[in-house]
């Protein structure tokens, strides 16, 4: 029975790796209580998810999206961003602007230009990587 719903599957997932994945999370599903989209007939939960597969009751673009989803240690939730930022005055005397709109005289800096800067670098010697031989370890 198996090898032919694997035979049926292929036409909707041409990709046999990806197959598998996705019927093993369906079957992890269907053994969690999800409930089935076709009969049991008494097949266990692999048979199951795949004939789901075949029959095309799932959509498959949801399952990947569920399997990924699922993988995923670190799942990021966008926070709103604090909508209140301290303003920066674009003059040369980089004063800053505080909530209360009174300015901040800081610490001047000298500007440079991108030829200066890069003059610089090339006078550095070059940074050394850990699994260099010359740093000692």
């Amino acid at each position: 029975m198996a090898r032919v719903t694997i035979e049926d599957c292929i036409d909707k997932l041409p990709n046999r790796f990806e197959l598998v994945l996705l019927a093993a999370h369906r079957a992890r599903l269907v053994s969690q209580g999800s409930p089935l989209t076709v009969d049991r007939d008494r097949d266990k939960d692999p048979v199951v998810a795949l004939r789901e597969i075949a029959a095309e009751t799932i959509n498959k673009d949801d399952l990947r999206e569920e399997y990924i989803h699922a993988m995923q240690k670190h799942v990021e939730v966008d926070e709103p961003e604090e909508t209140e930022v301290p303003l920066i005055a674009q003059s040369g005397d980089m004063s800053v602007v505080d909530d209360q709109g009174q300015s901040q005289d800081t610490a001047e800096f000298e500007q440079m230009t991108e030829e200066e800067l890069l003059r610089g670098l090339e006078g550095l010697p070059p940074a050394e990587s850990p699994g260099s031989q010359r740093n000692g370890y």
